[in-house]
């Protein structure tokens, strides 16, 4: 060692020897820190690093589990991710899928509308919108695909997810609903058209006595009318003949010619309103207990009204008193079968709370606006227990005995009356019995 080498390694020797013992403990205790922050950051990074793993797969788990099939590409376009969904309905794997155009997964009819979703300006997202998927033997699969757009952590958007699935499923499950949809819609109908019979059957009675009054009108006058046409046939027999004018004149007078002739205009009058009343009645049976759905017409509903009461009444073994307080006649639109129904309905449910009543009485009422009509039946029985309001309009809902009714009957009448815009209501009345409100727009309103 040189003479100048020796003189440094002492000099340095002073210096470390000159520095207080209490400066190293504290650079110690600096590098112990250092270091416990180095462990502590390396045990977080391999916590964070563990999280991370996990979620990673944990999203994996989540991609393959899912039956919908899932794209994400990027803003030009390129795919970035696919599930294991797509790789099945495809028939590739991943690794050929990835980085390729989004539009090559779809049919060629279908690429344009991909496309035109795509590119860096933001597009509103798509739903279910119907696509054809391309599968690997040159094959479609119909695929009902929701696009929205992919946003990263500062709200810019990055490109786009689209999620789909197979319509095949779909359409089976919607064909299944449709089915069972139709189904019970003619079910419904059967349960109208049976209690159209039901009630019907109940009104026998009063219709039969609604067509005896004309038919024996027409009966009477067409024996008049032969009876007539034997006396005007003598005469004419012997005018034929060619007798005396005198001989002629007392024929007329015996078989009263000139009083049948001032009499025929009113048989016939007579006989012609008859057989249309015969045709009336025949045409609102047919109207109310035909399965068909009629046609919209301009109608009388106070003449309905007063029908219904008829036909009820008529059937009736014990007729109660019924007061309305209705004008002359109220026009409004609608299907008059469907009315006539509701109404039928309405009284003879009046007519069968009230037995064994002292006090049998019904009070209809009607109140006509400029845009709707208002019927009300008031029955004078016993009302309406609160806890069976809930359930008034429900189907096979009755408190009638087994064998006195269905419990169709206010269901069906309140879904004529929504049918027709209307409303049906029911309330226990201030003074007594139970109180049910048929609205009915004036032009109808066809909800069905």
């Amino acid at each position: 060692m040189s003479g100048a080498e020796s003189n440094l390694s002492r000099d340095q020797e002073v210096t470390l020897q000159s520095v207080p013992e209490n400066t190293w403990i504290e650079v110690i205790q600096k590098m112990e820190s250092v270091y416990s922050d180095l462990v502590e950051t390396q045990i977080k990074e391999e916590q964070k690093n563990a999280e991370l793993e996990e979620a990673q797969r944990f999203i994996r788990s989540v991609l393959t589990s899912m039956t919908d099939v899932l794209v994400v590409s990027d803003l030009r376009g390129r795919i970035q991710q696919v599930n294991r969904a797509l790789e099945v309905t495809t028939g590739r794997p991943a690794g050929q899928l990835l980085g390729r155009p989004l539009a090559s997964l779809f049919a060629d009819e279908f690429a344009d509308k991909v496309e035109s979703f795509l590119g860096p300006q933001e597009c509103e997202s798509l739903i279910d919108c119907e696509v054809g998927l391309k599968t690997r033997d040159g094959g479609t699969v119909p695929l009902a695909m929701n696009c929205s757009n992919r946003y990263d952590a500062d709200n810019r958007r990055v490109g786009t997810v689209l999620l789909g699935r197979p319509i095949g499923e779909l359409r089976l499950a919607y064909d299944d609903l449709h089915r069972t949809h139709q189904e019970l819609k003619e079910a419904q109908a059967q349960l109208v058209q049976s209690e159209k019979m039901a009630s019907l059957g109940r009104l026998v009675a009063g219709v039969a006595h609604e067509l005896n009054n004309p038919i024996s009108f027409v009966f009477g006058n067409m024996r008049a009318l032969q009876q007539y046409g034997e006396r005007i046939n003598r005469f004419l027999g012997a005018v034929d003949d060619q007798l005396p004018p005198e001989e002629l004149a007392r024929l007329r007078e015996i078989e009263k010619i000139d009083r049948i002739m001032a009499d025929m205009d009113s048989l016939i009058e007579g006989t012609l309103e008859g057989a249309e009343r015969v045709r009336d009645i025949v045409q609102d049976l047919r109207r109310y207990s035909t399965q068909q759905t009629e046609a919209v017409c301009r109608f009388d509903l106070a003449e309905s009204v007063r029908k219904g009461v008829r036909w009820v009444l008529k059937a009736c073994r014990v007729k109660p008193e019924v007061a309305f307080d209705m004008p002359e006649s109220v026009m409004i639109s609608g299907r008059q079968g469907h009315v006539h129904q509701i109404l039928i309905n309405l009284v003879q449910n009046a007519v069968d709370v009230m037995e064994g009543q002292q006090k049998l009485q019904i009070d209809i009422a009607c109140d006509q606006g400029s845009e709707r009509v208002r019927v009300t039946v008031r029955d004078h029985g016993p009302g309406i227990p609160e806890q069976h309001f809930t359930r008034l309009f429900d189907p096979f809902f009755t408190t009638k005995p087994v064998g006195k009714g269905t419990g169709l009957g206010l269901s069906i009448c309140y879904r004529l009356a929504t049918d027709h815009g209307g409303d049906l209501t029911a309330r226990n009345h201030p003074d007594g019995g139970a109180e049910f409100s048929l609205v009915l727009p004036v032009e109808y309103m066809d909800r069905g």
